[in-house]
Order: C-alpha cells, then sequence, then structure tokens
C-alpha cells in the first residue's frame, strides 16, 4: 500500500467517523454521564474496602490496595471537575439573554 492509498483511506475512515457522530442520540449524554457515575461510585467502593482492609490488617498486596485508594480519589477529583464545568456553563447559559 503506497503512501496516497494511505491517505485515501485515512480519509475514509474520518469521513465515517464523522458521519457516525453526527447520529447521536438524544439520551446518549445521560447514559454517559450514568454510567461514568456508576464507574466513579464503584471505584470508591473497592477505594473503601482496601482502606478498610488497610485498617484491619486484611491487606494482602498494600501496592494494589494503594493504586485502588488513588484511583477512587483521582476518580472523585475528576468528576468534582466536571461537575463544576458542567455548573458553570450552565449559570452561563441562564444569564444569556433572549
Amino acid at each position: 500500500m503506497n503512501t496516497i492509498d494511505k491517505i485515501s483511506t485515512l480519509d475514509a475512515l474520518s469521513a465515517k467517523k464523522i458521519d457516525n457522530s453526527s447520529n447521536v442520540k438524544s439520551g446518549e449524554f445521560s447514559k454517559v454521564l450514568a454510567d461514568t457515575i456508576e464507574e466513579v461510585n464503584d471505584l470508591q467502593v473497592k477505594g473503601d474496602k482496601a482502606l478498610a482492609d488497610i485498617a484491619t490488617g486484611e491487606v494482602k498486596d498494600l501496592h494494589q490496595a494503594a493504586l485502588a485508594i488513588g484511583k477512587a480519589e483521582t476518580s472523585m477529583k475528576v468528576m468534582l471537575e466536571i461537575r463544576n464545568k458542567a455548573l458553570n456553563v450552565y449559570k452561563e447559559i441562564s444569564r444569556t439573554q433572549i
């Protein structure tokens, strides 16, 4: 496959991606948001369990427990930042005069 064929293949793939993204369903954002919140919750539960295992001495692998706690903390920080951005956007839209 020569360079021109590769470029035309890339163009075809990017055009297909654009076509797929234009067919976004109205409920898809809420589904993605709900799935993300559920994933953050699962990470929080795993982090809490790892912390409890450390406290009780039942931890088998300290490194894995520390990673679980770190993932939970990071995911919560990211979720809070997303919430803050969404609230800022909402406030900005509500201030817009029609």
